[in-house]
């Protein structure tokens, strides 16, 4: 069995009088899919929040590969990577930019420095490669010139580069076609097959159910379900999602 990468214990969130989290206990192995699901306020986006470090815990403790984590300083120390709803990316910018926004390779010479962008699109198109997509193959391009589905590769493909242990992503599949979500949960099972943990937040529930090794649902901030997805239903989901059939 492969080693814990994400722990979280005891955890728990209150905003002014409303308790957002409680007792949320869960553990994500090197390699495992772990679908998060629930619905619309039940905690999702809180405990997310904590485990990329946007939010610090108000009781319990996160810790990836046994160091704690409480800040977005943490989270990127310890290789968290996130692919946010809204992705993130600079549409203006190329393919390449977006891949290293923020951690760009310098070259010096001397007392001056460069960016190497040669380097770049070389990296760029070995991590686009390595993902195994074949639509995406000029590293040139502007983001804007870009599909949907391409737009969620690329960030996947972000998130997957500077990774080190964990990667987290809100819907990544909303808003696609059947094709494109096709192209989106390949790449997220080959960053799971490299080793990397995932946390996936979707309300595409047959998708997540053939995807994921297992299904935690959350319920008014609680722990309601942590199940394997053999077998389930999307009706059984939902009655646990809302606790009532």
């Amino acid at each position: 069995m492969s080693e814990e990468v994400l722990t979280i214990t005891d955890v728990g969130k209150s905003f002014g009088a409303v308790t957002a989290l409680r007792d949320v206990n869960l553990s994500v192995r090197a390699g495992e899919i772990v679908a998060l699901l629930g619905d619309n306020g039940a905690g999702k986006s809180t405990l997310m929040n904590i485990i990329c470090g946007s939010h610090a815990a108000d009781v319990g403790s996160v810790k990836v590969k046994g160091e704690s984590l409480s800040s977005l300083a943490d989270a990127r120390h310890l290789g968290v990577g996130v692919v946010y709803q809204d992705l993130a990316l600079a549409p203006d910018l190329s393919v390449t930019e977006n891949l290293f926004l923020g951690n760009e390779l310098v070259h010096r010479f001397g007392p001056f420095a460069f960016v190497d962008r040669p380097r770049m699109r070389r990296e760029a198109t070995r991590a686009i490669e390595h993902l195994g997509i074949s639509t995406l193959r000029d590293v040139r391009l502007p983001v804007v010139s870009l599909s949907g589905g391409q737009r969620q590769v690329l960030a996947v493909a972000r998130a997957m580069k500077w990774a080190k242990h964990i990667i987290l992503l809100d819907e990544p599949t909303a808003a696609l076609g059947p094709k494109q979500v096709g192209i989106v949960l390949d790449s997220i099972k080959r960053a799971a097959d490299q080793g990397l943990g995932v946390v996936l937040v979707s309300h595409d529930i047959p998708s997540v159910l053939k995807l994921a090794d297992r299904v935690v649902v959350l319920r008014h901030g609680t722990i309601a379900a942590d199940l394997p997805p053999a077998g389930l239903t999307v009706s059984e989901v939902v009655t646990v999602m809302v606790g009532e059939d």
